[in-house]
């Protein structure tokens, strides 16, 4: 499968014209000696990014064609102590189906342990209200559908989720309100 531009991904003028929606793209099946190597493979791999330059409509999207907003900079409103931490997350594909673009917003962010012994693992909000700064493709050798995830994060939140990467099953993040 290849995921090719369209709808207002396709007629975006200028670079910073649009960030990527799963909507403004589309899914098509394509036999595999025709698809580009660096082509994404769903559209939640674009989630939270921008085109370097437009698209032409009908065009496979490449990884190397996209990239975070450039927005994000100290302009971004982080306060009491918070900065930018890049953490891999799981199913943040789940954000796009709010319709609204997720960047910007505020999400909890769950981590779900390993079960220990007989016992059984247990999720919890291991920082609560955070801002998501960006979100972008998962790092490689992780498996499953993963993004990183740039939030505005407190030390000891950052602490917590960097031990949680390493340690927990899954971390996630949950849109608020």
């Amino acid at each position: 499968m290849a995921i090719a531009a369209a709808g207002p991904a396709a007629r975006a003028t200028s670079a910073q014209d649009l960030e990527c929606d799963p909507g403004d793209l589309e899914v098509r099946r394509v036999p595999v000696r025709f698809v580009p190597a660096d082509v994404l493979a769903a559209p939640a791999e674009a989630v939270g990014l921008v085109p370097a330059a437009p698209v032409p409509a009908g065009s496979y999207l490449l990884a190397a064609q996209l990239h975070p907003p450039r927005d994000a900079g100290p302009s971004l409103g982080l306060a009491g102590g918070r900065r930018p931490v890049d953490i891999a997350v799981s199913g943040a594909g789940a954000l796009a189906a709010l319709g609204a673009p997720p960047v910007g917003s505020r999400v909890d962010v769950a981590v779900t342990t390993e079960a220990s012994g007989s016992g059984e693992g247990h999720t919890y909000v291991a920082a609560p209200a955070v801002s998501l700064l960006g979100l972008g493709p998962g790092g490689e050798g992780v498996e499953g559908e993963t993004a990183t995830a740039t939030l505005g994060l407190t030390r000891s939140q950052a602490l917590r989720l960097i031990q949680a990467e390493s340690f927990a099953r899954r971390i996630t993040l949950i849109p608020r309100g």
